[in-house]
């Protein structure tokens, strides 16, 4: 059996201590150190509780080598549970949520077996302290980035942090998975209003209690060239805050 062995790369894959994960199984820290050494081995419900903790199948846990390969870890946050991928060097890997796997995402995101079985790459030049994802989008509202480009984002642990203007990728309960420019309206309304570059489709809001994750866009992937602007009048900010006045105004007349 390998479990010794797992419990202590994922416990390390996951930054815990031995003394943080005894407070998590309610055992002592010896008894972690014992676990690992080979020394003891957990009881069932203590086993499971670990299974939990680092999102893998009780059976892999026992039988299986774990450094092989890809593995998957689970941040303990209790507010946020986001499952990451990590390679053989221990470094994360930039998940990609093709758009036939979006569909699927809303019940699988803090899924470590569904997150584990999408495609995974890195990217230089990204900052090592974030956690990254990427998202396959499909229409043309966010023209000129054209239908099938991959937008990478980097996670954003509080909506409140979205800055006016900007693009995200948010999934959300309403809408699921949106790649628009973001005006944050949370403090004062408890709503998000999100505009897309093309100026054919109309903003629309999403309230904060529907908002799952938010990836802030840092680049993107496309087999296609952006084409050259035409000589159209380019959507402008005002432009923007006018199509979001327009919206207040059809909710109001709608009530």
């Amino acid at each position: 059996m390998y479990l010794g062995k797992n419990i202590k790369l994922l416990r390390q894959q996951a930054g815990l201590t031995q003394e943080a994960l005894s407070e998590h199984l309610g055992v002592q820290r010896t008894m972690i150190s014992a676990y690992e050494d080979g020394r003891s081995e957990p009881k069932l419900p203590s086993l499971t509780i670990l299974a939990e903790i680092f999102g893998v199948s009780v059976d892999r846990l026992l039988r299986h080598d774990l450094s092989n390969g890809n593995q998957i870890q689970v941040n303990l946050d209790p507010d946020k549970i986001l499952t990451v991928a990590v390679d053989k060097e221990d470094n994360e890997t930039i998940i990609l949520i093709g758009q036939k796997a979006s569909a699927g995402y809303l019940n699988g995101f803090a899924d470590p077996e569904y997150v584990g079985n999408q495609p995974q790459f890195h990217l230089p030049h990204l900052s090592r302290n974030q956690t990254y994802r990427a998202f396959e989008i499909s229409g043309d509202s966010m023209l000129p980035i054209v239908p099938g480009t991959v937008i990478v984002g980097s996670f954003i642990n509080n909506a409140k942090e979205i800055k006016n203007g900007k693009t995200y990728v948010l999934v959300t309960k309403s809408e699921g998975i949106v790649y628009k420019r973001v005006f944050n309206y949370l403090e004062d309304k408890g709503k998000l209003f999100l505009v897309s570059d093309n100026d054919r489709y109309k903003p629309f809001e999403v309230f904060g209690e529907d908002i799952v994750e938010v990836w802030e866009a840092k680049a993107f992937i496309s087999l296609e060239f952006p084409e050259q602007p035409d000589q159209k009048k380019e959507v402008t900010l005002e432009d923007i805050a006018k199509m979001i006045q327009e919206l207040k105004t059809d909710i109001s007349s709608a009530r």
